[in-house]
């Protein structure tokens, strides 16, 4: 199966096509508006800002399976990240990326590239050590780790990189610009 046989629900509740975004550079990310890296809206935003002109769109995907920190409702979640971050990015309905009722497209691209885990450091270990319990529940279908899990897709439509939350954005950034 291909990214773009995939469809998404838009925050209207219409069905879109992951198709639509063929031909173009795509950043695939479950977010969530109250976890501790969700900072990197903003630094979603500028590189969105920056490269959205050379055929580059972030896909923001919020998910409350992590610790329940995506609890708003969509317009909630769209309001929170378009007046504290500016976000301009496309934002779909919230979805789940573990468990039987995963979306599709996670389940698929974690499948591809699965978790390799957080890093080194205290932090990332303890990160780790937490995330275990929270996604216990998920058995098989624990696809993602936790919010803000990247997929970054080619302009044909492969997958090339998963960076972790925990992943440098710079480095984030530098694999998108070589992509583009």
């Amino acid at each position: 199966m291909s990214i773009y046989d995939h469809t998404a629900t838009a925050l209207d509740g219409s069905q879109v096509a992951l198709s639509d975004y063929a031909g173009k550079v795509l950043l695939v990310v479950n977010t969530a508006t109250g976890c501790g890296f969700t900072p990197q809206y903003e630094q979603l935003e500028d590189m969105y800002a920056k490269y959205r002109d050379q055929g580059f769109e972030v896909l923001d995907f919020p998910c409350n399976q992590f610790a329940d920190q995506a609890p708003g409702t969509n317009e909630e979640i769209h309001e929170f990240c378009t007046l504290k971050f500016g976000t301009e990015f496309p934002q779909f309905a919230k979805v789940d990326v573990n468990g039987a009722d995963a979306h599709p497209l996670f389940a698929e691209l974690a499948t591809e590239k699965p978790f390799e885990g957080f890093g080194k450091g205290l932090k990332n270990k303890a990160l780790e050590s937490f995330a275990k319990q929270n996604n216990k529940k998920f058995g098989e279908q624990c696809y993602i780790g936790w919010n803000f899990t990247k997929f970054l897709i080619d302009k044909n439509g492969e997958l090339i990189a998963r960076f972790e939350p925990t992943d440098d954005m710079a480095d984030v950034e530098k694999a998108v610009a070589e992509a583009l």
